[in-house]
């Protein structure tokens, strides 16, 4: 992946009033759960991790569900969730790095709030994630190139919902969140 500019807004969001949802989506490991923290308590919102979320209704881990029931049964069940939480005002959501395969979870997306698509280079992602053991679709002998083939399938998808595109790699957290907050939807005035 050729590295893009840094803080990009891509296109108008449908849902620029302050109290929309935000959203984030990329890529395992490119930091939508760190980052995601941090805008949430920069922004005075809530903040939600998807795949936290399922395993917490769930009651067993994002690994354990694609065990029993294959990924097929954890996207319906991410599609489910994603359903629900897309419509809570003000919150900022960091979805699963395949919540886009769907194009039900796509639609939702755009029209619901401002999406952020947080984006890093192949070797940055597998930088980041390689020695992690809870990442099922990493369960391969080649990591590296599933994350590539992985990132070429959903590059698309994710520049297809964003509204904001911007890059984690090389920056501090805080530097991503800095960047983010003037291109975030105004708050509304009192």
């Amino acid at each position: 992946m050729e590295s893009v500019p840094t803080a990009t807004t891509i296109a108008p969001g449908s849902a620029q009033d302050a109290a929309a949802p935000i959203f984030l989506v990329g890529m395992m490991g490119v930091g939508k759960t760190t980052i995601g923290r941090q805008l949430a308590a920069a922004l005075g919102r809530e903040f939600v991790d998807l795949d936290h979320a399922i395993e917490a209704r769930c009651g067993v881990r994002v690994a354990t569900i694609f065990d029993i029931e294959g990924e097929a049964g954890f996207r319906r069940r991410e599609t489910a969730l994603l359903d629900e939480y897309t419509r809570v005002p003000g919150l900022v959501l960091a979805t699963g790095g395949g919540a886009v395969l769907a194009e039900e979870n796509r639609r939702m997306l755009r029209e619901r709030g401002c999406v952020v698509y947080l984006c890093a280079s192949v070797d940055e992602l597998y930088r980041r994630v390689a020695r992690d053991r809870n990442r099922p679709l990493l369960r391969t002998d080649n990591p590296r190139q599933r994350i590539a083939d992985l990132l070429t399938q959903r590059e698309p998808l994710y520049d297809s919902v964003a509204d904001i595109r911007q890059d984690t790699a090389d920056q501090p957290v805080s530097q991503v969140v800095r960047s983010l907050l003037p291109l975030l939807p105004a708050p509304l005035p009192h």
